[in-house]
């Protein structure tokens, strides 16, 4: 059975830019960690990607706070992060749910077995909205969420997103 790492969205912005939080930042180093405990082959990763224009968006007039525009610095994976990235597919997504990343991976589990882990940021918007995505693609699949690689807007809608994953038979870990 092949392990798939899915690193979701560890951008500057998310980290301790425009929409950084504490919990992003005390996460660092166990994603990366994490990163280190898989081959680059096995490694998928996703990128909020947004235009100038991000503020017209529906998305935009729901969270009126321009982030991860890119081109720009905020756009970015955390350098350190990326270092280790090097090799991994990544995949830009303009919202929450990755479906190009998602049709790659059941395509890859249609030709063998795999288990399926995620970490990064948004807990509660899109590692849950990628879990989910996946797991309606793939309800066979094994797919688990590293709580301790993760962190959401707030600790307790972190929580509530790890609940939700759970009620979707999806594994919670804590490594």
């Amino acid at each position: 059975m092949r392990k798939i790492l899915i690193v979701i969205d560890m951008q500057n912005d998310f980290i301790d830019g425009s929409l950084g939080t504490p919990e992003a930042v005390a996460i660092v180093e166990n994603v990366k960690n994490k990163i280190r405990s898989y081959p680059a082959e096995n490694i998928l990763a996703t990128m909020d990607t947004h235009e100038p224009d991000y503020l017209q968006t529906q998305e935009g007039k729901h969270l009126p706070v321009e982030h991860c525009i890119k081109p720009g610095k905020g756009w970015e994976i955390r350098e350190d992060i990326a270092s280790l990235l090097d090799g991994a597919k990544i995949y830009e997504k303009p919202t929450f749910g990755s479906t190009a990343m998602a049709e790659d991976v059941k395509a890859l589990s249609l030709q063998e077995e795999l288990e399926l882990e995620l970490c990064g940021l948004c807990t509660d918007i899109c590692v849950v909205s990628n879990a989910l995505l996946l797991k309606a693609m793939m309800p066979e699949v094994k797919i688990s969420v590293d709580a301790a690689c993760c962190a959401g807007v707030t600790p307790e809608s972190h929580a509530a997103a790890l609940q939700t994953l759970k009620m979707c038979q999806i594994e919670i870990t804590c490594e």
